[in-house]
């Protein structure tokens, strides 16, 4: 076994200052972080692990990511809650937007006319819609997952057609605040649909390179690379299990708490990952279960970096490198 552990917000953000994890006790972080070779990857290494280039084509990748098809060009157009935060407006979690398919499927038909001129909205979950576009589309803009929880840029989406789709999105935020459906929504407290994100555009790639043959991850995306890569996407097991082959695992346990900045719920699911993941994934590298542990982790609220931890049976024997404190990862 060759083992990834994909873990989007491990790497501390500034918010998240060394001194909120002095006191943990996390002994198979701190080993590996001591004993373990560190290296610098591009913050873009999901996509280069299967052979891409950024950005990645999410709105069709999740269309076969479902059992669907995805020829043509296809473009994210997600449905977003914009609040008021103290930099000013940002995008709240999607997943505090709670719709029915029948929900989705009334606010799509109050947007589409704006955007008949680009393309057809379908949606693959209720609150993942995508756009099949009739026509080539040249916008500059960032990925749903970079800016929740950041303040918005004004001036996204940009490039050639953005002046257009930025004034598309004004009116698709007025239809949406006037329709029946958000003003109940309203009512009754729940999160509004209030705007729209486009992201993530592009055709099917012609060619994935498979560099892993199990792959573990709830990621959407990620599914759709596999299926169009022909191999299948597992759901993430509870905790750390021996398979065979070149493994990739996303866990997602950090990565809204970092969003966030909940140190609290950052602090408790480290040790989580710790106690269900870390320390048996090291234990079977002791034991040559596992040949090679690579621990990839993210920072997502500021300028992205990732970083891999690589541990081998051999790199545990060097009992002269003394285990490292967890603020080695601000």
């Amino acid at each position: 076994m060759q083992l990834t552990l994909y873990v989007p917000g491990l790497l501390l953000p500034d918010a998240i200052r060394a001194d909120n994890v002095f006191d943990l006790n996390a002994p198979a972080f701190s080993l590996l972080l001591g004993r373990g070779e560190r290296l610098e990857l591009p913050p873009d290494w999901l996509a280069s692990a299967f052979g891409l280039v950024s950005p990645v084509p999410a709105a069709a990748l999740r269309k076969v990511g479902v059992g669907g098809t995805a020829a043509g060009e296809w473009i994210c157009l997600d449905p977003v809650h914009l609040q008021v935060a103290r930099e000013g407006i940002s995008v709240a979690d999607p997943a505090r937007i709670d719709l029915t398919e029948e929900d989705a499927a009334l606010l799509i038909d109050a947007v589409q006319p704006l955007f008949s001129g680009w393309g057809e909205i379908s949606s693959t979950t209720p609150t993942r819609w995508e756009m099949r576009l009739s026509r080539p589309v040249a916008l500059e803009t960032r990925t749903l997952p970079q800016v929740v929880g950041q303040p918005v840029n004004p001036a996204l989406p940009g490039g050639a057609d953005g002046r257009e789709w930025r004034q598309l999105l004004s009116e698709a935020q007025t239809v949406l605040h006037a329709h029946t459906l958000n003003q109940h929504r309203d009512a009754l407290g729940k999160p509004t649909v209030n705007s729209l994100w486009p992201w993530g555009e592009g055709p099917l790639p012609d060619h994935i390179q498979a560099n892993f043959n199990v792959v573990w991850s709830d990621d959407p995306v990620l599914a759709g690379l596999c299926a169009h890569a022909g191999m299948p996407c597992l759901a993430v097991p509870d905790r750390f299990q021996i398979a065979s082959g070149r493994v990739l695992a996303g866990v997602d346990l950090l990565e809204q708490p970092a969003r966030q900045l909940d140190v609290l719920a950052w602090r408790e699911n480290l040790l989580k990952f710790e106690h269900n993941w870390l320390a048996p994934a090291i234990a079977a590298v002791k034991k040559g279960e596992c040949r090679e542990l690579r621990l990839i982790g993210t920072r997502v609220n500021e300028q992205p970096a990732t970083v891999a931890f690589v541990l081998t049976r051999g790199a545990l024997r060097r009992f002269w490198r003394r285990s490292q404190p967890l603020s080695t990862l601000a």
